[in-house]
């Protein structure tokens, strides 16, 4: 059992801690080449978000440095080093500052304002964003505290995500959609404070020396301002990831609903829209005028599905739009006439088609019969249309297989003749087994 725990021992490869304190000093700074760098990073990511690419995205994640400060940050408390921890924050400051001044400037220039599934999953940060930072911030540190450190920084900051929420950030000012730039630069501050604080925890727990203050009074508010800002980081955080939860929750939901019980004979679901922040389901259905009844009854199966305190809007398209004064909704209405049309169509082959196959087997039917008639051997018969495929031709053919024992060469040719008579037809093609 001891050699299992042994596994997990980090002072066997630890750096001294020297070393380890200097390393990091050494990324806090921001000037020169690192202050270039993460401009140029900001652009590569924020060009990324612009044409929605994921790698163009991850390798601005790449280049960034602006893991340094935020490792400043959380072994400047964790030791209590007040020089380190001022220096990281300027640092830490100059660099934000940077990164939102450029992505703004880019995001003003961009002929490209759409806001793609990279910016819209930068704004609404949850509680998977704190354990992923809090963990990431963890990998972070023990490498940087260890003689092999790999690549686990650049793993670090790609899966925490520093840049795109900085980028978004400034994609939010510059387009005046200031709910994006809170959402955005909350998440980014959720990185930091979570990143800083494992560095913080993991400090402690490797026994950086400790640097204290000049009095007990200074330390005990210097811990109180540290979790303080913890708290009101991750409460907010914990709150959004539930809702995330239960938004995701009324979308399952409220798919199975459509699935199994939005039904309506002679309509058709043209529209459907899912509100999950709301708790509203809109449907629109063309067709029919549906009864009050039947909305009423779907309504209570809400239940069914855990959507009990769900607001179900069933609307009928073109009684939908003609209430609707919009100028703009007539292109709407047309492209509703126009799907109501080709269901229509479709409907209308499908029918001619069931038709046809009945027509067949009735056809069918009537000829055997009126054969056994003339040749009461006839034991079965197989008659159907088929496409007679060869070399020079597609042909459409009946195929005609018949079950009759001792049929002479001159009775084969009389049936032969009467089907295509019958049949209204040359192309009958005629098999006869004893």
């Amino acid at each position: 059992m001891e050699n299992i725990f042994n596994k997990f021992n980090l002072n066997n490869e630890k750096e001294d801690h020297q070393s380890i304190i200097t390393t990091i000093d050494n990324g806090v700074v921001f000037r020169g080449t690192n202050l270039w760098i993460i401009i140029f990073a900001i652009f590569v990511a924020s060009l990324g978000l612009n044409v929605n690419s994921t790698a163009v995205i991850i390798g601005a994640m790449l280049i960034s440095p602006l893991m340094g400060p935020i490792m400043g940050i959380g072994l400047g408390m964790g030791i209590n080093d007040v020089v380190l921890l001022k220096k990281a924050l300027n640092n830490y400051l100059i660099a934000t500052i940077a990164a939102l001044f450029t992505s703004t400037i880019f995001f003003l220039i961009s002929p490209l304002n759409d806001a793609h599934s990279e910016i819209l999953a930068r704004t609404s940060p949850s509680i998977y964003d704190v354990l992923i930072a809090l963990f990431g911030g963890f990998a972070g540190i023990i490498a940087t505290s260890s003689k092999q450190k790999g690549n686990v920084i650049p793993g670090v900051a790609i899966a925490t995500a520093l840049m795109p929420p900085l980028c978004t950030a400034g994609y939010g000012l510059a387009t005046f959609q200031f709910s994006f730039f809170f959402g955005a630069f909350y998440l980014f501050i959720i990185n930091t404070v979570f990143i800083a604080l494992a560095t913080f925890i993991i400090s402690r727990l490797l026994k950086f020396p400790y640097k204290h203050l000049h009095n007990e009074k200074s330390d005990k508010r210097a811990k109180r301002i540290l979790w303080s800002v913890v708290i009101i980081t991750l409460v907010p955080s914990i709150y959004l990831g539930y809702d995330l939860v239960q938004q995701d929750r009324f979308n399952k939901n409220a798919n199975s609903f459509f699935a199994n019980e939005a039904h309506f004979s002679n309509d058709y679901l043209l529209n459907r829209k899912i509100d999950p922040k709301n708790k509203i389901i809109t449907l629109v259905f063309g067709g029919k005028e549906i009864a009050l009844k039947d909305i009423e009854q779907t309504r209570v199966q809400l239940k069914k599905y855990n959507l009990a305190d769900a607001n179900l809007e069933i609307k009928q398209g073109f009684v939908y739009l003609s209430e609707n004064k919009d100028p703009g909704q007539n292109d709407q209405l047309t492209q509703l006439t126009i799907a109501l049309q080709q269901k229509e169509n479709q409907r209308a082959v499908m029918q001619q088609q069931l038709d046809s196959i009945k027509n067949i087997k009735a056809v069918g039917s009537q000829l055997y019969a009126e054969l056994k008639a003339q040749y009461p051997a006839v034991k079965n018969a197989i008659i159907q249309p088929v496409a007679l495929l060869t070399d020079s031709s597609n042909a459409s053919t009946f195929y005609v297989s018949l079950s009759v024992p001792r049929l002479s060469a001159n009775e084969r040719k009389k049936i032969q003749n009467w089907l295509k008579v019958r049949l209204k037809t040359d192309k009958v093609l005629l098999k006869i087994e004893p």
